[in-house]
C-alpha cells in the first residue's frame, strides 16, 4: 500500500545529526557520576578505617590519629588514576555502556586492577605506606558504589528513552523478512532507545508502509543521500536483504562516516535468540551459536534466585497443599497431583507438577462439545472448560494450582520466571521459534503471565516468550516477579 502523505515527506529528515552531542552529554554525565562515586568511596573507606568506633573490633582497625592530610592528598591522586583505569578498561566506550552484567564485570575488574597498582606502588616506593584496611575497604566501596551509580544512570536513561528522549535514529537498509522482524523487535521495546526513521529497499516503492508509521524512503542507493542529510545515527543492514557485492559496496561507503554506527545482522535471526560467540579458528573468525541462552554469571544468579525464593515460599506451600489435598479429594475422585509432560531445556521432556483441577474423565466430558474441542486444538486453552472441577476452577482463578512446580524449580527442571511450559505437540505453534524456546527453562510465571495470560492470543504468547528470552536479565526476572503479584490478584486471564 502506497501512502501519499508519506511519499511527500520521503526525504525529510532532521538537518542536525545529534548523536555526537548526545554522546558527549552522556560521557560528561557518566564521568561526573563516576567522580562522585570515587570520592565518596575513598572518603567512606577513610571514615570506616580511622573514625568509625563501631568497627574497632575488626582486625583491620588499629586505633591511631587519623592522618587526614596524607589521605586527602592520596585521594586527590587516586581519583584521576581511577578515571584512567576505567578508560583503559573500556568503561567509557559506548559499546560497553549500559550492558548490565558485562559492564558491572568490567567495573569489578577495573577496581581490582587499580587496587593492584596501589599495592605495587607500596612495594617500589618505600615512603609510600598506607593502611591495608583502608585499601581493602576502598576496593569494596568503589565496586559497590560505582556500580550503584552506573545502575542509577542506566535506569534514568531507560526512563528517558521510554518517554521519547535520548533516542537513536536508525535507518534500515532492506525491508525483507529479517529486516522487518528485527525492526519490529526494536520498536516494541521502548527502553532500547531506538527510533526507526524508515527503510530503503529496491523491491518496494517509496511510501510503502512496512510497520506502523514506518515507510520505505527510497531505493538502496538513496541511503547515502539520507545519511548525508543528517539525523541518522545508525544504519542496520540485514545480511539476507542484499547481494554480497551490493552489501560490500555499502559497507565501503559508510565506513568513512565518523558519526555513523553500522550494524550488520548475521542472517540467522531466528537462531540468534541464544546469542553467539566469535571464535578464531586459525586466522578465520567464525560464529559459534550457544545451545543455551544463559551462561556464566547469568546461570548462577538465576539459580540462586530460584532456590532462595522457593525455600522461602515452600513452608507456606506445604500448609496449603494439605488444605488443597483434602478439598480436591472431597470434590472428585482422582489423584491430588497432576503430572503434565512438558518440554525443558534442550528439548528434554519432564513431568511438571500441578494440583489436579480436572475430572479424571475430562476427555469424555469434552467430547460432548465439538466446538470446544476445536477451540482447544487451536488455542490449547478453554475459557469455559467442562473438564474443570468446582475446586479446580477456584484454584485456577488464583493460579495456586501451579504451586507444586516449586518442586520442579528446586530440582532444576523449571525456573520461577521463564517462558510458558508447553507440551511436545505445542511445538508446532512456535514455528521457526521453537528451537529458541528450549534454550531456557520454562517458568512458573513470566511475561505472558503479567500480560494477560489466557486472554492474549497464541501468536502474541509466542512473541512474549521470544521477547523474554532475547532480553533476559536478572533485573527483568525480579521485575516480572514483582508484577506477578498484582496480576494474580487481578485474576485477569486466569481460567
Amino acid at each position: 500500500m502506497i501512502n501519499t502523505d508519506a511519499q511527500q515527506q520521503l526525504y525529510y529528515l532532521p538537518a542536525l545529526n545529534v548523536q555526537q552531542t548526545r554522546r558527549t552529554l552522556l560521557f560528561i554525565s557518566l564521568v561526573l557520576v563516576d567522580l562522585g562515586m570515587f570520592v565518596f568511596s575513598f572518603r567512606l573507606a577513610y571514615y570506616l578505617r580511622f573514625e568509625a568506633i563501631s568497627i574497632q573490633f575488626l582486625w583491620l582497625y588499629q586505633k591511631e590519629e587519623p592522618p587526614t592530610e596524607f589521605y586527602l592528598g592520596l585521594i586527590l591522586f587516586l581519583v584521576p588514576l581511577w578515571l584512567i583505569v576505567f578508560w583503559l578498561f573500556g568503561l567509557y566506550d559506548f559499546k560497553n555502556l549500559f550492558s548490565g552484567t558485562e559492564e558491572y564485570a568490567l567495573v569489578l575488574n577495573a577496581c581490582t586492577m587499580g587496587t593492584m597498582v596501589i599495592i605495587f606502588m607500596t612495594f617500589f616506593v618505600p615512603t609510600f605506606v598506607i593502611a591495608r584496611g583502608w585499601l581493602v575497604l576502598s576496593w569494596l566501596m568503589l565496586v559497590i558504589f560505582t556500580e550503584i551509580g552506573r545502575f542509577a544512570l542506566r535506569r534514568i536513561m531507560q526512563t528517558m528513552r521510554a518517554n521519547g528522549h535520548l533516542l537513536t535514529s536508525v535507518l534500515f537498509i532492506g525491508a525483507n523478512e529479517e529486516g522487518k522482524a528485527i525492526a519490529s523487535q526494536l520498536q516494541s521495546d521502548l527502553k532500547t532507545g531506538v527510533r526507526i526513521i524508515g527503510f530503503v529497499d529496491d523491491d518496494l516503492a517509496p511510501g510503502t508502509e512496512i510497520l506502523s508509521d514506518i515507510f520505505v524512503l527510497g531505493p538502496v542507493y538513496s541511503a547515502e543521500t539520507l545519511v548525508n542529510q543528517g539525523g541518522i545515527d545508525e544504519v542496520i543492514i540485514p545480511a539476507t536483504a542484499l547481494p554480497r557485492e551490493k552489501l560490500l559496496n555499502l559497507l565501503q561507503t559508510f565506513v568513512v562516516y565518523d558519526n555513523l554506527t553500522i550494524r550488520l545482522t548475521s542472517g540467522l535471526y531466528e537462531w540468534l535468540t541464544t546469542g553467539v560467540e566469535v571464535h578464531q579458528v586459525g586466522t578465520v573468525p567464525l560464529l559459534s551459536i550457544n545451545k543455551v541462552r544463559l551462561t556464566g554469571m547469568d546461570v548462577v544468579l538465576k539459580r540462586l534466585l530460584d532456590i532462595s525464593v522457593s525455600l522461602v515460599v515452600l513452608p507456606f506451600f506445604l500448609l496449603m497443599a494439605l488444605v488443597f489435598a483434602i478439598a480436591i479429594k472431597l470434590d472428585s475422585p482422582g489423584p491430588i497431583i497432576y503430572r503434565r509432560r512438558v518440554i525443558g531445556v534442550g528439548g528434554k521432556l519432564f513431568d511438571a507438577f500441578k494440583f489436579r483441577t480436572m475430572y479424571i474423565d475430562g476427555d469424555k466430558r469434552l467430547a460432548q462439545y465439538p466446538e470446544l474441542r476445536r477451540e482447544l486444538e487451536q488455542n490449547f486453552k478453554l475459557k469455559n472448560d467442562p473438564r474443570i472441577t468446582r475446586v479446580g476452577r477456584l484454584i485456577r482463578s488464583t493460579s495456586l494450582d501451579e504451586f507444586p512446580q516449586l518442586i520442579n524449580v528446586l530440582w532444576g527442571q523449571m525456573s520461577l520466571v521463564g517462558p510458558r511450559m508447553i507440551t511436545y505437540d505445542e511445538q508446532a505453534k512456535y514455528g521457526k521459534w521453537r528451537w529458541n524456546l528450549v534454550t531456557v527453562k520454562p517458568g512458573i510465571t513470566g511475561l505472558w503471565q503479567v500480560s494477560g495470560r489466557s486472554d492474549i492470543d497464541y501468536s502474541e504468547r509466542v512473541m512474549l516468550d521470544m521477547h523474554y528470552i532475547r532480553n533476559y536479565s536478572i533485573w527483568f526476572d525480579l521485575h516480572l516477579l514483582w508484577r506477578t503479584v498484582p496480576a494474580v490478584l487481578a485474576k485477569k486471564g486466569a481460567y
